[in-house]
């Protein structure tokens, strides 16, 4: 697909990036990107996104060294969310409290 047909309409300009270790297939994080965000990512080969708290572009890595680079890239089937497949060092941490993946908490069903 061309990257003009993603929709940045839905949520205010912005779509949901999963992004996932392209070797385990493990969730690393959930954030959000928008269109420049979106472009730099697929011009540089580096993840970029939006961060809704501080309204700014940033890179993720900037700071930690936890830069994720892009293997693939998969829009779902409204063309308004995607999963981004990165490569990063395994021994670096993707989560900013120091774990490997933001997604450690177990949320315990009463079905």
């Amino acid at each position: 697909m061309d990257k003009s047909e993603l929709n940045f309409s839905k949520m205010g300009g912005l779509i949901p990036a999963v992004i996932q270790d392209s070797e385990t297939g493990e969730v690393l994080m959930l954030a959000f990107q928008n269109q420049e965000a979106f472009e730099k990512t697929l011009e540089s080969g580096e993840v970029y996104f939006f961060s809704r708290s501080r309204q700014k572009l940033w890179k993720k890595g900037e700071t930690s060294g936890n830069v994720l680079r892009v293997v693939e890239i998969f829009a779902d089937c409204d063309d308004d969310s995607v999963i981004i497949k990165v490569q990063h060092d395994p021994n670096l941490r993707v989560c900013h409290t120091g774990k490997r993946s933001c997604f450690f908490k177990s949320v315990q069903c009463r079905a």
